[in-house]
């Protein structure tokens, strides 16, 4: 039984160094991988946070004008951001100055 596997493993360390070899020869020849797929997953990726950051301020603005008809309605809070942050034209929000 011992010699079997020895013998197995011979087979497949000598067939192994083989395929090595041949794809080592090969290799330059092949075409470079495409990177359409990366950017495909990176560009839908992008416009579904777009989709999701305008839906979510609509919604905020939708539930702040049932609670205040008529008000003008104060900017979002940054949701996964919680340190400092300005408003360049406007005015701070009241939750900031708190």
């Amino acid at each position: 039984m011992a010699s079997y596997l020895w013998r197995k493993y011979a087979d497949y360390v000598y067939t192994k160094w083989e395929r090595t070899l041949l794809w080592d020869m090969i290799e330059p020849y092949k075409r470079p991988k495409s990177f359409t797929p990366l950017i495909t997953i990176y560009v839908c990726a992008f416009y579904t946070g777009v989709i999701g950051a305008a839906v979510t301020e609509q919604l905020y603005k939708e539930r702040f004008w049932e609670e205040h008809p008529g008000h003008d309605v104060p900017l979002m809070k940054p949701m996964f951001y919680n340190g400092p942050w300005r408003v360049m034209r406007g005015d701070v929000p009241a939750f900031i100055k708190k």
